[in-house]
């Protein structure tokens, strides 16, 4: 993969955006695409006064809406940058108000769902390319962003059956623009995919945090104290925003239990080859599972510093 990340586009690509949600996506969208001078006019709206006063002393935004209907009039391209479950009533607010031919998108981890509820509200006229920036970090709200967020990282787009070719175009060469690769595919694909490489893993961490915290043999001390041993990783998944990660397993619930059927299948595989002894079965499942771990390296996906280039006690 390539950095796409370049120069500043002579013309922006449109005249108004609106971001609808300034969390760390959205405060991270704002911040891209003014370096890369992708809107003319970059909008915020969020349902947080707070947030929305934060926005405006960071000065992410040329424009600050006090709710998302005002934000959408004369758009060109609206982004949802809300959990999930909240995509649906956010579109019908702004629905009234889009302008004809304007785009509206969304960053949402779940697609089937997202379009299920975006789709049928929206007016003819406008155009709905969903997408998922395959991007983030366990912080939130509006300091957490940062413009080079989605460099080098993937962004799938799934739009709809029968969605105009030039709105996907013109979504797609936005993201491109923030620095991503982009791929397409459909919502039921995107959703069994991100099921297993993002949700499940998720789901896991939360568990095994969860189990930690319960045990009575272990104490809240030896826990921390020693979560280098691996536990610590899964700390910082589930550090993740919990009305997020609660909106993606509702809506994403079906693609989520057939892989965490899967994986309790081979789980029990693995509990049977330590049992019984079987070393050789525990050896080629590892060996099999770092290839993964280089590809995802060489792919540019994670760094191959010791200790994933975390830094060292004293270091600045």
């Amino acid at each position: 993969m390539t950095d796409r990340l370049g120069s500043p586009l002579a013309e922006p690509l449109f005249d108004r955006l609106l971001i609808v949600g300034l969390g760390l996506i959205g405060s991270s969208m704002a911040r891209a695409a003014r370096s890369m001078n992708l809107a003319r006019t970059i909008v915020a709206a969020d349902a947080s006064p707070a947030v929305r006063a934060r926005v405006a002393e960071l000065g992410i935004a040329d424009v600050v809406a006090d709710d998302a209907a005002a934000g959408a009039r004369d758009a060109d391209l609206v982004v949802l940058c809300v959990p999930v479950g909240a995509c649906g009533a956010v579109a019908a607010e702004i629905a009234p108000v889009l302008k004809p031919g304007a785009i509206v998108s969304d960053v949402g981890s779940v697609k089937g769902s997202v379009v299920a509820q975006v789709q049928p509200v929206l007016p003819d006229h406008a155009h709905f390319v969903p997408a998922h920036p395959v991007a983030g970090t366990e912080q939130s709200g509006p300091d957490a962003g940062f413009a080079t967020l989605f460099q080098n990282r993937w962004s799938i787009l799934t739009p709809p059956e029968g969605t105009d070719p030039q709105a996907i175009e013109r979504v797609r060469a936005f993201w491109e623009g923030l620095g991503s690769n982009v791929e397409v595919m459909t919502p039921t694909h995107h959703d069994l995919v991100l099921a297993i490489t993002s949700h499940v893993p998720h789901l896991i961490a939360y568990c095994i945090v969860a189990t930690a915290e319960d045990l009575e043999q272990v104490t809240e001390q030896e826990v921390v104290k020693y979560s280098a041993g691996g536990f610590r990783d899964f700390t910082r998944i589930a550090a993740s925003d919990p009305t997020m990660w609660r909106d993606v397993f509702l809506n994403n619930k079906d693609a989520v239990l057939e892989m965490l059927g899967r994986f309790n299948e081979d789980l029990s595989a693995l509990q049977r080859a330590i049992r019984w002894g079987d070393g050789e079965t525990l050896f080629n499942l590892f060996a099999r599972t770092r290839t993964i771990r280089r590809g995802i390296i060489d792919l540019g996906q994670e760094t191959a510093e010791p200790d994933f280039g975390r830094r060292k006690p004293g270091e600045a």
